[in-house]
C-alpha cells in the first residue's frame, strides 16, 4: 500500500530506471496521474506532458464508466455498453465529454498540442486502474502514433485487466495487484480526488522546471 501519490510516484520511477538512459516521453492521465506521473518523471528526469483522456460515464450513475473518449477521438467502449445504452445517449456523453476535453487541454497544457510520440518511448501513466477506461482510450490514441514502444505503467490494478493490457502495448508495470479490486483508493493510505488547480500545480512546475533547464543549457 502506497502512503499518497507522491510516494506511488516515487516508487514507479524506480520501478522505470531502466528506461532513464532512453529519455522516454512519460504522459499522464488527469487527474491523479498527473501527480504520480510528475514524481515518477522526476525521478527519471525524463520528459513529460499530460493527454487529455475522459470517462464516459453512465447518465444514472456518471461514476460508472461504459468506456471512455481521448483527445484525438479515439473511443473505447465497454463490451457491455450496448446493452444498456443505444447510440443517441451514447453520442450525447460523448460530445459533453469532448467540450471538458477541450477545456482541460486549455487549462492543463495551455491549449498546445502533445509532442509527437512517433519512434519514441512512451509511458502511461496513472494512479491506479479499475474499470480501465480511460487507459484503453489513451492506448488507442498512442498506438495511431507509431511509438517505437508503449508502457503502461501504474502503482495498483487489479489482476483482471493485465491480460487485456498486455495484449495493446509492449510492456506493463504495476506496483501491486489486487484480486478484489473495486476502487483505486484501495491502494492508498492517503486518497483524495485532485482539484485542475492542483493538476494546474504540478503542470507549472514541470514547465518551470522544464524553462528553467532550457534557460541553463
Amino acid at each position: 500500500m502506497f502512503e499518497n501519490r507522491q510516494d506511488a510516484g516515487n516508487q514507479l520511477g524506480e520501478a522505470l530506471e531502466e528506461y532513464q538512459a532512453m529519455q522516454p516521453l512519460m504522459l499522464g492521465i488527469p487527474r491523479g496521474g498527473i501527480e504520480v506521473g510528475y514524481y515518477a518523471a522526476l525521478h527519471l528526469e525524463c520528459d513529460f506532458d499530460a493527454i487529455i483522456v475522459r470517462k464516459l460515464g453512465y447518465p444514472q450513475q456518471p461514476e460508472a464508466a461504459f468506456g471512455a473518449l481521448a483527445e484525438d477521438g479515439s473511443l473505447y467502449l465497454d463490451p457491455w455498453s450496448n446493452r444498456y445504452l443505444n447510440k443517441e445517449i451514447i453520442n450525447r456523453v460523448k460530445e459533453r465529454e469532448k467540450n471538458e476535453i477541450q477545456r482541460r487541454i486549455r487549462m492543463y497544457r495551455a491549449g498546445g498540442s502533445l509532442a509527437s510520440l512517433e519512434n519514441r518511448i512512451v509511458i502511461l501513466i496513472d494512479d491506479g486502474i479499475a474499470s480501465g477506461a480511460t487507459v484503453f482510450a489513451a492506448i488507442a490514441m498512442c498506438q495511431k502514433q507509431n511509438p517505437q514502444k508503449l508502457i503502461v505503467a501504474a502503482p495498483v490494478s487489479g489482476y483482471s485487466k493485465l491480460s487485456k493490457l498486455s495484449a495493446q502495448t509492449d510492456e506493463v508495470i504495476i506496483l501491486e495487484k489486487y484480486r478484489d479490486f473495486f476502487a483505486v483508493s484501495q491502494g492508498y493510505r492517503n486518497f483524495g480526488n485532485l482539484t485542475d488547480e492542483e493538476v494546474l500545480h504540478f503542470m507549472k512546475l514541470w514547465r518551470n522546471k522544464s524553462a528553467g533547464e532550457a534557460s541553463q543549457g
